[in-house]
């Protein structure tokens, strides 16, 4: 009540409804370069059929350490451009794949060059590690 007795109306304390879309905090990285998505069906072509060595992460929808993962790969496709491609396999959807290259853990981060496979860590690790570990292949 104020001081005349009458009520106010108090100010709402939850915001109206937004008529825009909050921004993504899964979007892609907006830059020409990108980490792009395979499956079973385009695995050869884009991996074992490219001119460019090829880091391909084994990743799942559930796994934390490939999401804290993500945005270092993004960044290695961006400053690689040209001379590495980056991919991503959900290997929940694609089985084949991941069968035919033993993964068993995620992230694993495998290398290919002229369509065969050079080297594979297991686990999230920081940008510098990650290049270090791969220099000789990529």
């Amino acid at each position: 009540m104020t001081p005349t007795g009458s009520t106010t109306a108090r100010p709402s304390t939850t915001a109206p409804p937004s008529t825009t879309a909050p921004p993504s905090t899964t979007a892609r990285p907006r830059t020409a370069a990108r980490v792009t998505e395979v499956t079973d069906e385009t695995f050869a072509r884009e991996v074992l059929g490219s001119d460019v060595p090829v880091l391909v992460d084994f990743t799942a929808s559930w796994c934390a350490p490939c999401r804290m993962i993500a945005p270092v790969l993004a960044e290695i496709a961006a400053e690689k451009e040209g001379e590495l491609k980056v991919v991503s396999l959900d290997v929940d959807a694609n089985p084949q794949t991941q069968a035919a290259y033993a993964v068993l853990s995620m992230p694993t981060l495998m290398v290919f060059r002229n369509g065969e496979p050079q080297r594979s860590v297991v686990g999230a690790r920081p940008k510098r590690r990650l290049l270090q570990e791969f220099e000789d292949v990529i």
